[in-house]
This record gives C-alpha cells, sequence and structure tokens, in this order.
C-alpha cells in the first residue's frame, strides 16, 4: 500500500487568528480538523497508511491522535472503582488508518520535512500533499496517471479561480459584462503528488523548499510530470477562507467530501 506524506509543520501566519492557539492542520472544518477531512479523501480511495511531518505546535497533533477515539465518538465514562469508557460507534467513516507522527523541527522547510521522514517511508512509491487543503480529486486517477509515463514526480495542478470580477471593456470605456470571479487560464501547483523514492535524492538540508530547487530540478531532468484536476481545489490559506469552508460544509456544499 502507498503511503501518504503529509506536511503538517508550517506556521500558517496568514490566519493567526487561528494558529496561534493550534497548528493549521487543526483548525475545524465543521467539526473536525482539515487534516481529518484530507486523511478522508484518501481514505475513500483505500490510502490509510499516513505520516505526518510535524512541526510547529506538533504535540498538539500528537495528543489528538493519541485521543482520537475521544474527540472523533460519543463516550460514556463509567466512574468509581473500575472505572472505564465506552465508545460508541460513529456515524462518519471508520478511523482505522495507521499514523506516524515524526518530528521535523519547527524551522525545517517543506523539502527538508520529507528528506527528515525517509526512514519512515516504505516501499518504491509514495504521495505527498499539504495539510490545508481539499480537493474532489480522485487520488487513484493520479496514481495510474503517475505510473503510466514512468518518471520519477507527479504534481496535481489547478486552474485556481480569481478572487476578483473580471471586467470585459469596450471602445469609450464601456462596461460590456462582468465576469464574477472566473477560473483562470493559467495553473497552479495543487500538492496531491505522487513520488519515487528517487525524488528523496533530489532534497538535501532542512532549508530545503520542495517547490522551487528539487521540483525545479526534476523538471530540468525531465522526470517530473502534471495531473492536471479539473474539479475543485480548495486551500486554507487566509481567516477568510476558514470561515468559507465553515459555511460550504454547513450547507452541504463540500463537493470536497467524497466519501459517504
Amino acid at each position: 500500500m502507498i503511503q501518504v506524506v503529509i506536511l503538517c509543520g508550517g506556521l500558517g501566519t496568514r490566519m493567526r487568528e487561528e494558529t496561534e492557539f493550534r497548528p493549521k492542520p487543526l483548525v475545524n472544518i465543521g467539526t473536525h480538523p482539515i487534516l481529518w477531512h484530507i486523511m478522508q479523501i484518501y481514505a475513500h480511495h483505500g490510502y490509510r497508511d499516513f505520516v505526518f511531518c510535524l512541526g510547529y505546535k506538533g504535540t498538539m497533533i500528537k495528543e489528538y491522535f493519541l485521543n482520537y477515539e475521544a474527540f472523533t465518538h460519543d463516550l460514556t465514562v463509567h466512574l468509581g472503582r473500575g472505572k472505564h469508557v465506552e465508545v460508541h460507534p460513529s456515524l462518519e467513516p471508520d478511523g482505522d488508518f495507521r499514523v506516524t507522527l515524526a518530528d521535523t523541527g519547527e524551522e525545517t522547510m517543506t523539502g527538508g520535512r520529507i528528506k527528515r521522514v525517509r526512514r519512515h517511508i516504505d516501499g518504491d512509491t509514495f504521495m505527498v500533499t499539504y495539510g490545508d487543503a481539499v480537493a474532489d480529486i480522485d487520488i487513484d486517477k493520479v496514481v495510474a496517471f503517475h505510473r503510466s509515463h514512468g518518471k520519477l514526480a507527479t504534481l496535481s495542478c489547478v486552474r485556481p479561480t480569481s478572487r476578483f470580477g473580471v471586467l470585459a471593456l469596450g471602445a469609450g470605456d464601456r462596461v460590456q459584462a462582468i465576469n464574477e470571479k472566473p477560473q483562470l487560464d493559467g495553473w497552479v501547483n495543487a500538492g496531491f503528488f505522487v513520488f519515487n523514492v528517487g525524488v528523496l535524492d533530489y532534497l538535501t538540508g532542512d532549508d530545503c523548499i520542495l517547490e522551487s530547487g528539487p521540483l525545479d530540478n526534476l523538471a530540468h531532468d525531465d522526470e517530473l510530470r502534471a495531473y492536471r484536476h479539473d474539479g475543485v481545489w480548495y486551500p486554507m490559506d487566509t481567516y477568510r477562507e476558514v470561515l468559507m469552508l465553515n459555511e460550504m460544509w454547513r450547507a452541504g456544499e463540500a463537493r470536497w467530501k467524497v466519501w459517504k
């Protein structure tokens, strides 16, 4: 089974309203952290073996998983002599996961974090994603695409939506149309990587940033391919996006919810 490495160590400085108190992957969408939502996307496709690269407030993520059943299930606590806890079945997806919680340092960059968890990676192929974005991406199709081209690395890319309305202007400064928050023409890195272990040779020390040197070098060596995802992708970089994702969840419009 292919493992999933999730980058969970960043400071989340653009959403200090939340990350002053918790690491970004533990910020809730609904009643569960965004990290739980990401895990469910992978688990829906059968991938349940995770390695978390911890950094800023990483002990809180350890505590969440050490007490996972308490956080995700209803409990009955029987007090007194012979005290015990009864865990009630959950109405939500089963939490049958294998989770490795690895401290990769508070100041380590993304490439350095992956390099640090090398000893926890089994097999010739593994996946990597960020702990702060959700999508309705078909993970099986990404893996099949990766296997089809035979290169070392696959990244998933999306066409982002503009934050602003775009004006179509005509002669005499006439406004011909207003396209409210259209999809842009270019493609951006959405994470949801698939790597062969040879990618690890492109990673150096703790200051190694995956998105610049290593990916550039892989592209230069013709070892990088892009899987184009035409569905939704929602990064959670600001407090405004936290509110937006929560509103979508409450309204039943969370299109990243591919699980039942």
